[in-house]
């Protein structure tokens, strides 16, 4: 019985402050898959399958190193690299799904449980459209629902938005609803504000039809509307910033 993952169906949002507003918001869904549990998705779900197409899907290849390793065994490598104990820890990834084999994540949550259901720590996978990724860890002991996090921006995302910022992250602990806001401020104030909502409600056949015929082309919509939306702030006439350097597969640890 599938008894720690979950689908979460919400918004999210982009409001931009300058040089000019901007705004749009899309209907999603995201799978909140405790990684212990996928080879029990798989099994039990007619739609969804592991490492095999399928209507809706989850692959290894789409996160951590990308190579087709375990996810599993990239997040405790890297906790372990960075002194945070992996004993009996229970991994659990907020992402979008494949869909008909495609997908598109510009940004999963992965939190990391201690045997005592304590969040210890995030890690925040941020994707950009050439194929890039970075990922910042941070530790967590706080008690609290919401967890706060800040550092400098360490990677090119938008060609809209120049590095030079501070991200500072907000997120509720998964339960029945789960939020994901990301503000980016430069040295005169607020750029950007970004965030994720939803809705819990079980993983099963049912439910998990039910968000595929709410959702048909969800991961194809979500390319489509970044490039569709970098048209409209092209044509507010917000400069274009070229990406100075290429990487693969970053990561760096936060306070």
């Amino acid at each position: 019985m599938i008894k720690n993952s979950f689908i979460y169906t919400g918004n999210v949002v982009h409001k931009r402050f300058k040089p000019k507003i901007h705004f749009f918001k899309y209907k999603v869904f995201s799978l909140l898959i405790d990684l212990s549990e996928i080879h029990l998705l798989d099994k039990e779900l007619k739609i969804f399958s592991y490492n095999k197409f399928n209507i809706i899907s989850f692959y290894d290849k789409d996160h951590g190193a990308r190579d087709g390793s375990l996810v599993e065994s990239w997040v405790k490598d890297n906790l372990k690299k960075n002194n945070i104990d992996t004993n009996d820890i229970q991994i659990k990834l907020l992402c979008y799904p494949r869909i008909f084999g495609y997908v598109f994540n510009p940004l999963s949550v992965f939190y990391i449980y201690d045997k005592n259901s304590n969040l210890i720590s995030i890690l925040y996978e941020v994707k950009n459209t050439f194929g890039e990724q970075h990922t910042y860890i941070f530790k967590t002991n706080i008690n609290s629902n919401l967890v706060q996090h800040m550092c400098k921006k360490k990677f090119h995302v938008s060609p809209f938005i120049e590095m030079d910022c501070v991200y500072f992250f907000r997120l509720l602990k998964p339960g029945n609803k789960i939020s994901v806001i990301i503000d980016q401020n430069d040295n005169e104030g607020k750029i950007l504000y970004a965030s994720q909502d939803g809705v819990k409600s079980e993983i099963t056949n049912s439910n998990m039809i039910k968000s595929y015929l709410k959702h048909p082309l969800m991961t194809f919509k979500i390319i489509l509307a970044i490039h569709f939306e970098a048209f409209k702030l092209w044509g507010k006439g917000i400069r274009f910033i070229k990406k100075r350097f290429k990487i693969k597969n970053n990561i760096t640890v936060e306070n």
